[in-house]
């Protein structure tokens, strides 16, 4: 695999580790700001509309763009916006700074995607991009619990200000060791890229993104109250828990990155129906800590083991797009990274307690399987039409 990939991969655990911290810094957050966890936990939904609304019209808008000058300005952005985060004396602009500094890191994902995939052959596009999700992964092993020790001992400015140390240390990367994989002078055009949108098939593998992303957030977004509320844990262990939901996110991403190349609906099939069994463990037994434990360990295994294949499923059905298929996945996952945490606090502003998010999100899990059995079907459809066509010529 090239360095080049590597280091794309290191950027997005800085970025990552920004987009998911928030969850591990709830209590002190809402406590200093003045607001509710519910609404606290609205910086995790901000940030996720940045990166819906960012990925495609970025993408758009540096189609023509160098993707090495546009991976450097974008880590610029993401950077600043910390700094002003950090600062932020109220919840307003912080918000304003989550949506922004979303914005950039949607850019980021969907050009790094793009590059990545093309330095490597087309054999080895689930190994490449697994390692770009797995950047992400690392961010839950190492970046989200460090950051809530961090934010539990110093403060939760603290935390943004190890995010803007880590994202110029992606900036030297980048600028050193990943080289330019196209000119902007010979991009495919908006035209023909845009033609990625007619087609049904990439609609449902974008739904399918959406729903298993928001089955994994609107869990993930409230383990922290979670676990300490209903399974009874210190607030010290808060960050151990979370860092065993990032090494079985690893465990997950690794071998979800092996088999999605070649089985990406088995693998999709096998990953969701983990992770509902783990969820159905945390709704029904979550005051037992070790069950509880358990569950958060195989819920990170599950959660992100389906995302190499999310991702090769869309980029498989998405033609020559390469640009706009990384902001479309990007999007969806951050539609799902909306509609989770969204879901997930309107149970608890119910009163329904905190096992209702794992409720929640088995629902979404049950429906992302009928939008992939819908997908399948389409794709077996397809593949006789064109056996047909293959057989007349």
């Amino acid at each position: 695999m090239p360095l080049a990939v590597w280091i794309l991969g290191l950027s997005v655990f800085a970025l990552g580790t920004s987009e998911f911290m928030i969850s591990g810094l709830l209590p002190g957050m809402a406590a200093d700001l003045g607001v509710s966890i519910p609404q606290a936990g609205l910086l995790i939904s901000a940030f996720a509309i940045g990166m819906v609304v960012g990925a495609p019209l970025l993408a758009i808008a540096t189609l023509r763009v160098p993707r090495r000058a546009t991976l450097l300005g974008l880590l610029v952005a993401f950077g600043i916006s910390h700094v002003v985060g950090a600062l932020a004396s109220g919840y307003a602009l912080l918000f304003a700074t989550r949506v922004t500094s979303a914005v950039a890191c949607a850019g980021f994902w969907a050009v790094a995607a793009a590059t990545a995939i093309a330095l490597v052959p087309t054999q080895r596009r689930g190994r490449a991009l697994a390692i770009l999700v797995g950047g992400l992964t690392v961010a839950n092993i190492a970046g989200v619990p460090a950051g809530t020790f961090l934010g539990q001992h110093a403060g939760w400015r603290a935390a943004f200000w190890a995010v803007t140390a880590l994202t110029v240390i992606a900036l030297v990367g980048v600028l050193a060791l990943v080289p330019e994989t196209q000119n902007g002078s010979d991009k495919t055009d908006v035209a023909t890229e845009l033609r990625l949108y007619r087609g049904g098939r990439f609609w449902l593998a974008l739904g399918v993104i959406a729903l298993a992303q928001a089955m994994v957030f609107a869990t993930f977004s409230y383990l922290a109250p979670l676990l300490t509320e209903v399974t009874g844990l210190p607030e010290g262990w808060v960050p151990g828990v979370l860092s065993l939901f990032g090494l079985g996110a690893l465990v997950g991403i690794t071998a979800g990155g092996r088999l999605a190349d070649a089985k990406p609906f088995l693998t999709l099939y096998g990953g969701i129906a983990v992770a509902v069994f783990a969820l159905v463990l945390l709704a029904v037994a979550g005051s037992v800590p070790l069950v509880a434990i358990s569950a958060v360990f195989l819920f990170g295994v599950a959660g992100f083991g389906i995302n190499p294949a999310l991702n090769v499923r869309a980029f498989a059905v998405a033609g020559n797009a390469p640009t706009l298929v990384g902001a479309s996945t990007t999007a969806a996952f951050n539609v799902g990274n909306t509609l989770g945490p969204w879901l997930g606090g309107e149970a608890i502003d119910a009163r329904l307690g905190y096992p209702s998010v794992a409720w929640v999100s088995v629902g979404l899990g049950v429906a992302a399987v009928l939008a992939l059995t819908l997908a399948a079907g389409v794709h077996r459809a397809d593949n006789s039409r064109l056996v047909r066509e293959t057989v007349t010529q």
